[in-house]
């Protein structure tokens, strides 16, 4: 097998921790697989949330990988110039200092790791040999120091989007809300799609979205879906570890896991759950509804309009991956949830991959679109539009009624889950990598 290398461009790789490594992370370890060696830049001090170390144990012993330092403050102090709606005359203070900052750090706060990174990308092109660029998003100045690199050295350009720059401009918490920060934002992604020979999205519906986008800018990259997914050593590390919340079996556990934010919000599930209580109050004092990982101030304020009934509740921050697998494994139900907000047809959240190999029956409160269709092909029942809340209310009715259906569901079926471990899209993204590469590629 002829050996090439790729430069991995990822700001967020481990020993950081959450969802987002996952894809980069899992890259690293199986594009060798398929003769495609892997470096990294990364950041030396990422200012993130989330440190998980027990990641770093995943990654292939000969992994090349480059720091470089950011400029960013750390995480605590970013938080801290975040004040709640309202508030005293410093909370207000502090969000028109960081809705400036926002405005001037375009595309993202990350753009402050862009002179280091860029410096140390180059030189470590000039010392090695490479094949091509990867660049993974968000964050989306991971995409423009791909860009810069590209054009600087020549390289095949491949831009993976594990969100659609578009849609986390407008979601995203931090993102401005300035009338110029679109125009900017628009400008760089076409810069970034000029400088590319192929386009990775995880939806087919995203795929074409951005490929629409760079026929708009003038070219036509190559355009390929590529889902996230599962692996297999994952699930079954799982063996042996506690859930983040001891299980309660005299309960029916519902776990949610991932951030919760305005393209997640868990408001369609707590409205439903009031109506129940409002209705039926005993059932819902057989429900423990536990939701794992980071929560915006909304998303909190929505959490907490379930004090005053009998579902039990627990709301654990950040744990390792693998606790939070064996929490997801100890759920009778898992949740599933994205906003009905315009693009959220075009999202399949990467935990939708880990729920289907983990194989326990679903609750999906998510638009019509490719979310839907895909945990429709694999539990029919188990889909919900955020709209319906009756028909959330009768879904929890059947699960927690004993004289309904006393919670009995069906799982997704294992070959199903099969299409979508991490060392199949592995291979499909060394596919992209190959032709890119290829001596008659355009």
């Amino acid at each position: 097998m002829i050996r090439r290398r790729v430069l991995l461009v990822s700001y967020h790789f481990p020993p950081v921790g959450g969802a987002g490594v996952q894809r980069p992370a899992k890259l690293a370890k199986y594009l060798p697989r398929f003769g495609w060696d892997v470096s990294v830049l990364q950041a030396a001090n990422p200012s993130v949330p989330l440190l998980d170390p027990s990641l770093l144990e995943d990654l292939p012993d000969d992994l090349v990988i480059v720091k470089a330092r950011t400029l960013e403050p750390g995480y605590a102090a970013k938080s801290a110039t975040a004040g709640p709606p309202g508030g005293s005359s410093s909370s207000r203070l502090k969000r028109i200092v960081r809705s400036l900052a926002t405005m001037a750090l375009q595309p993202d706060a990350q753009v402050l790791w862009l002179p280091a990174a860029r410096r140390a990308g180059l030189d470590l092109l000039a010392r090695q040999p490479h094949d091509a660029i990867l660049a993974t998003a968000p964050t989306y100045t991971n995409l423009v120091l791909g860009g810069m690199l590209a054009r600087r050295t020549g390289l095949p350009l491949v831009l993976d989007y594990r969100d659609e720059w578009d849609i986390s401009s407008a979601y995203w918490e931090n993102a401005p809300r300035d009338p110029i920060s679109p125009r900017v934002q628009q400008w760089m992604q076409r810069r970034v799609l000029r400088a590319s020979r192929a386009i990775v999205a995880t939806t087919a519906a995203s795929t074409a979205r951005i490929a629409a986008r760079a026929a708009d800018a003038g070219v036509f990259p190559l355009a390929r879906c590529i889902y996230n997914g599962w692996d297999p050593s994952d699930i079954q590390q799982v063996d042996g570890v506690a859930p983040a919340v001891p299980r309660d079996p005299t309960r029916h556990r519902i776990v949610y896991a991932g951030t919760l934010w305005a393209l997640t919000s868990i408001a369609p599930v707590v409205e439903a759950l009031l109506a129940l209580a409002r209705e039926t109050p005993r059932l819902v004092e057989r429900l423990e509804l536990v939701v794992l990982g980071r929560k915006t101030p909304e998303q909190e304020q929505e959490l907490a309009r379930l004090a005053g009934t009998a579902v039990t509740l627990h709301t654990p921050a950040y744990v390792p991956h693998a606790v939070a697998l064996a929490t997801m494994r100890s759920a009778d139900t898992l949740l599933l949830l994205l906003s009905d907000v315009p693009g959220a047809e075009r999202v399949a959240p990467a935990k939708l991959f880990e729920y289907l190999a983990l194989g326990q029956p679903m609750l999906a409160v998510t638009p019509a679109g490719e979310t839907a269709d895909l945990v429709r092909a694999a539990q029919p029942d188990a889909w919900r539009s955020p709209r319906d809340i009756p028909g959330i209310v009768a879904w929890f009715r059947t699960r927690l009624d004993p004289n309904i259906g006393g919670g009995s569901t069906t799982g997704t079926p294992p070959d199903y889950a099969a299409r979508f471990t991490r060392h199949a899209l592995a291979g499909e993204m060394a596919g992209v990598l190959d032709t890119v590469t290829r001596k008659d590629a355009p």
